[in-house]
């Protein structure tokens, strides 16, 4: 989760009172309380705690992407107002020191010590992505916002059908069942920015398949479909 939510306590202590692990954004402005030198408790701001680390606090980590990159990450454990006991925090960098980094980042999470390591917090908050892809494909392709009801009840039919058509179109595409009968284009990754058009060809395919399958129910059950209209006061014909 993003900032605006890992800077809310209560947010936080409800997650931990389900007994939920979560990792999460912080504002460079949120303070934390740490052990100085002398292992005296002082109480700083996550910017200043990134600026008084030296270059040696800080791991190196490699991604392997389709343009690598490189960051680097400190993790510590830390008191925050409003949690008891001790929260890992982590400050993730473009740059091996904060005077040279352009992109800092700064992170919590309720998991054991033993397990946050710069390698898991990077390669763990990476798998948000694929959360904001599939948001943004469900909200541009798929009617996520497309609701014209209120109750939780509907609400939550019209999610769990957007969620079943996302599900459906993104297995068709990968298994190619798209396209050896609904198209004559090559239907691409359903979920990388560049090929925005094959998207809409996915979808175009999906809505081809579907009218075609709608049709030819229609053909077999045209008294079932006139009653369903006449229930509603119209007549089709």
């Amino acid at each position: 989760m993003d900032a605006g939510y890992g800077n809310n306590v209560s947010f936080l202590l409800k997650l931990e009172n389900r007994q939920l692990k979560y990792l999460g954004g912080l504002a460079k402005n949120r303070k934390i309380t740490v052990n100085d030198k002398q292992n005296r408790q002082k109480t700083i701001r996550l910017d200043e705690l990134a600026q008084a680390l030296p270059q040696e606090a800080f791991t190196e980590i490699k991604l392997e992407l389709d343009k690598p990159k490189t960051l680097w990450v400190a993790t510590k454990e830390v008191e925050i107002s409003g949690l008891t006991g001790k929260r890992n925090i982590a400050i993730v960098m473009n740059a091996s020191t904060f005077s040279l980094a352009t992109d800092i980042d700064y992170f919590i999470t309720n998991i054991s010590e033993e397990i946050v390591t710069p390698q898991w917090i990077v390669g763990t908050y990476g798998e948000r992505n694929w959360v904001e892809v599939f948001y943004r494909e469900a909200k541009g392709w798929s009617g996520l916002k497309e609701y014209q009801v209120r109750d939780k009840r509907s609400l939550l039919r019209h999610f769990i059908l957007v969620f079943c058509a996302y599900t459906f179109i993104l297995w068709h595409q990968l298994t190619e069942g798209l396209r050896r009968r609904w198209a004559n284009k090559p239907l691409n990754t359903f979920t990388v920015d560049a090929l925005a058009a094959s998207r809409r060809v996915a979808l175009e395919a999906f809505k081809t398949a579907m009218s075609f399958r709608f049709v030819d129910w229609l053909n077999l059950n045209r008294d079932v479909f006139a009653a369903y209209k006449a229930s509603l006061g119209y007549i089709w014909a």
